[in-house]
């Protein structure tokens, strides 16, 4: 009798282990679906599969054709990379609504298709304080020789490459230059990576007269793929699986006032605490501003940006949209 006890005793508490097993399990099971349905209903950043090749991309009024194997497969790699980078594809969204008010209208006025904007974006990941490895600096990513050529003021009390307004309009000189020689957006685009001169000599001796028709370096040939992805992301980022709310994109904050400046500033942290802000928050506003002193010897008028400060405490639920397609 004892034995028999001790097996139901046994398989009793067998029984009761199972039960809460199958308990726990479909506890977790639940707890799960409840996640999922919060995060379908918050519509937060998620990544999802890359889009698939579109027959032909429209580049600053170019049609860009991608139905040859070589072209699409090209393609095909940057969708794939812009949809698994994931940092950086959301960070670019995110910046692109603070920045692309700036930068479209200065594109605009100085008669540059505003797809144009997109080589910025790859060129930086619109991140106005980025220093490339080879010395290439701010949003338009100008090395120092060609930043000068162009007409920016670069040196160690100021380097107007991190000047929003100043490296847009250097850009747009660029921009032009090459669309006057080349007739060609794409190639427009492959010379800003490669330079004028390696294009020029490439097309003449491979008897090509776009670049994406061009034997090219890897980085180069990747070059002009990527900015057509930075257009179809920048245009839809859903189709590559992010979704984004309003409060998740960084809004544009006007100045409180731009400054004219035509003398020497002798400490900026004085004159940041006269204008009631912190020497921090005026150098934010102005990177190309290098050293906490302006020498201008030469009396030349600079625009100085006073931020608001009450506008940077901002609500992100007031945050304005500048393409309703980046949000859901």
């Amino acid at each position: 009798m004892a034995k028999v006890a001790k097996k139901i005793s046994i398989l009793t508490v067998l029984v009761i282990v199972i039960f809460l097993f199958i308990s726990f399990s479909k506890s977790i099971e639940n707890s799960m679906f409840d996640q999922k349905n919060q995060i379908d209903e918050k519509k937060i950043t998620y990544v999802g599969n890359p889009p698939p090749v579109p027959e032909f991309v429209v580049f600053a009024g170019d049609t860009i054709l991608l139905n040859r194997a070589d072209l699409r497969e090209r393609m095909d790699r940057e969708l794939v990379a812009f949809t698994f980078a994931h940092s950086t594809s959301v960070l670019i969204v995110k910046r692109a609504n603070r920045f692309f008010p700036i930068i479209e209208p200065l594109l605009k006025e100085n008669g540059i298709p505003e797809d144009l904007k997109y080589l910025m974006a790859i060129e930086s990941n619109i991140d106005p304080t980025a220093l490339s490895s080879a010395g290439a600096a701010g949003l338009w990513q100008f090395m120092q020789a060609t930043g000068r050529s162009c007409g920016l003021e670069i040196n160690a009390n100021v380097d107007e490459r991190y000047n929003t307004e100043a490296a847009t309009k250097a850009a747009c000189v660029y921009l032009r230059d090459s669309y006057n020689k080349y007739n060609d957006w794409i190639t427009v685009a492959a010379s800003y990576n490669a330079g004028q001169q390696g294009i020029s000599k490439r097309l003449e001796k491979q008897r090509q007269i776009s670049a994406i028709d061009l034997w090219l370096v890897e980085e180069t040939s990747r070059y002009m793929f990527r900015i057509l992805a930075a257009k179809m992301l920048l245009e839809n980022p859903g189709s590559f699986g992010f979704y984004f709310t309003k409060e998740q994109l960084y809004p544009f904050i006007p100045p409180k006032e731009v400054l004219i400046v035509d003398y020497s500033i002798p400490c900026l942290v004085d004159f940041a605490e006269a204008r009631g802000i912190t020497y921090a928050q005026l150098k934010r506003a102005n990177l190309w501003l290098r050293e906490d002193k302006l020498n201008n010897s030469s009396k030349k008028r600079y625009k100085i940006i006073i931020p608001d400060v009450e506008s940077e405490n901002y609500d992100p639920a007031f945050t304005n949209v500048f393409y309703n397609s980046w949000i859901n």
